[in-house]
């Protein structure tokens, strides 16, 4: 294997171990409230190959019941817990559990009680798991088990219901039926709200946020959030929320413009209805003490494609974890999809206010931006390094030594002077771009697909060219061919890579540029590029078939020097034509970002 080869490897291999640390070890404590794997991706809604059976279906308090968990097909994981029966939207597990298989199984501790839920130990493939389940003396009388099941990390099912079993002289019921699943296409459901938001009074009797600026919240593409006061003396404030109806629409506040911390409020689809809830979301992490209190006036609609919720909150709550409404806070708006009522990582990154704002202030129409300045600056300044430095200093070392043979600059060729300077550039906004995300993500994403392990390769590739220019034997040595083939050969492979980053960096939801017109643009970039190169290789190889020709006569036209520097007077203008291109696509790319 070459050297570049073992280098994007070797980086490959290191970005990829940063990412799939998961939890493979089942250490899943953070998912006890929800069940929910957070791969990234929705679960399952097709019939499970899974279920959980007991060897009873009555108990008491103190009893030992067997639960075993099995299945037609191998899984990887699970999260097995016990919940009161009677209140559905519990999130609190009941009793504690005794390991049969301590290699294969272990005990978490949720709600502060240690042993009160099961997963597994490693990412071994599994077909049947028996745990025991010890009924606490405080029991309610009816409990069900529970169980996420993950099959592989992108084919999980979350909160299968499991059999119920009843304390003594409790009769039991049938099983209850699934929730149902939404009905396809646009729909009218029947509420109290009577019809769809306007944004007439925007900045004049109320404050909104619009994306796009100006859209009418009728339209399933609009993202609307409005505030108004509701009394004169500010007591209470009414909050407006529309979005797309494929899950759920949600707004935080915020004291910053990073998620974490916030004070969230939330539309979510379920079935057929709406439900309207808030919440706190400590980081980048599943929304945690979901809850109605403090919200009044609750009404929704669910209608033509379009869900719309809108409720009452008092400017200041006791006694309860909401911010004070008479502070600045920046906005966020988010949507994504929606399971059951459980809701899944937004689609795309949230629309976040340009500027704080106080609720409880004068009305204004507000701005926000769906690209955070920190990522703006990553992709703008890689584009600026693959599209113009990057691109100009690779044409100028591979035709223009010949037009610039005796000049100097700085005691080395003018050529040789021009390349290294734009190629060191190049290098230098690479190593900034590619440590951009880092800051903002705090860590490598789990989200972004291939994208990063090409960016990967790319920067060890832009730090091979100039470790191996440092090197480079003098034009007389025997090694000096080899050292060109190689240094040609690596710095092909990163620009070829650059482009398939960029190509990937479009489709970023933290960077998402307009499509298709981002991805169009970039393919008249590379059709520029590859006609320029076409032709300026016709160029080389004509101007080498001429230069054998001419070993064997003598100049037959007194004029031979002149035309060779009208030959290199073109080749220049068509260096600028090309810049000036390259620019053109570039500066394209940049407004698109600018306007994100």
């Amino acid at each position: 294997m070459s050297s570049v080869g073992l280098w994007c490897v070797l980086f490959i291999s290191v970005c990829y171990w940063v990412e799939v640390g998961g939890y493979a070890n089942g250490k899943v404590t953070k998912s006890c409230s929800s069940m929910e794997p957070h791969h990234g991706v929705p679960a399952q809604t097709t019939q499970s190959p899974f279920h959980l059976a007991t060897n009873t279906t009555t108990f008491s308090p103190g009893d030992r019941i067997q639960v075993i968990l099995s299945g037609t097909s191998y899984f990887e994981g699970f999260l097995l817990q016990a919940r009161d029966a009677a209140n559905q939207d519990s999130v609190f597990t009941v009793g504690t559990f005794t390991l049969i298989d301590p290699m294969r199984t272990q005990l978490l501790t949720c709600d502060k009680q240690q042993g009160s839920a099961v997963s597994h130990t490693s990412d071994a493939r599994l077909t049947e798991v028996v745990v025991i389940w010890n009924a606490p003396k405080d029991s309610p009388s009816v409990v069900q088990f529970v169980v996420t099941v993950v099959a592989h990390y992108n084919k999980f099912w979350v909160k299968l219901p499991g059999p119920k079993i009843y304390q003594p002289g409790v009769t039991s019921h049938p099983p209850q039926s699934a929730v149902p699943s939404p009905s396809p296409g646009h729909m009218t459901t029947t509420s109290n709200l009577p019809g769809p938001f306007v944004s007439n009074g925007c900045g004049q009797s109320k404050s909104c946020l619009l994306d796009p600026p100006g859209c009418d919240p009728k339209h399933p593409h609009c993202f609307f959030l409005s505030m108004s006061s509701k009394t004169s003396n500010n007591t209470s404030v009414v909050f407006e929320l529309s979005g797309p109806a494929d899950g759920y629409i949600a707004f935080a506040l915020s004291w910053d413009t990073w998620m974490g911390n916030d004070d969230v409020y939330m539309c979510v689809k379920v079935g057929e209805r709406v439900s309207v809830s808030a919440a706190l979301n400590p980081g980048r992490t599943h929304p945690e003490d979901q809850s109605q209190k403090g919200l009044s006036s609750v009404s929704w609609r669910l209608a033509d494609g379009v869900i719309q919720c809108r409720f009452t909150r008092p400017v200041k709550l006791t006694n309860q974890h909401r911010f004070d409404l008479d502070q600045d806070y920046f906005l966020f708006l988010a949507n994504g999809k929606a399971q059951y009522g459980n809701i899944w990582k937004h689609s795309r990154q949230p629309l976040i206010s340009t500027d704080r704002k106080r609720i409880t202030g004068p009305p204004e129409t507000l701005r926000g931006t769906r690209g955070p300045i920190i990522m703006k600056m990553h992709g703008a300044l890689m584009l600026l390094a693959w599209m113009l430095t990057g691109s100009v200093g690779t044409f100028i070392a591979s035709f223009y030594k010949p037009d610039w043979p005796n000049q100097t600059l700085l005691g080395q060729k003018v050529w040789f002077q021009v390349h290294r300077l734009l190629m060191m550039l190049t290098v230098a906004l690479t190593i900034v771009a590619f440590c951009l995300p880092f800051f903002y993500r705090k860590g490598w994403s789990k989200y972004a697909g291939v994208h990063p392990y090409v960016g990967c390769c790319v920067l060890s590739l832009s730090l091979i060219q100039p470790i191996l220019a440092a090197f480079r034997p003098s034009p007389e040595s025997h090694r000096r061919p080899i050292f060109n083939w190689t240094h040609w050969g690596v710095g092909s492979v990163t620009e070829i890579m650059a482009v398939a980053a960029m190509f990937l960096g479009t489709r970023q939801s933290s960077l998402l540029l307009p499509s298709p017109w981002a991805t169009h643009v970039l393919i008249g970039y590379v059709t520029w590029l590859a006609f320029f190169r076409l032709l300026l290789l016709l160029q080389k190889h004509i101007s080498f078939r001429k230069s054998l020709g001419s070993d064997d006569q003598q100049p037959i036209l007194s004029n031979q020097s002149e035309l060779s520097t009208l030959g290199s007077l073109i080749k220049s203008l068509i260096l600028a034509v090309l810049a000036l291109g390259n620019s053109a696509f570039l500066i394209a790319l940049l407004s698109s970002i600018a306007n994100i």
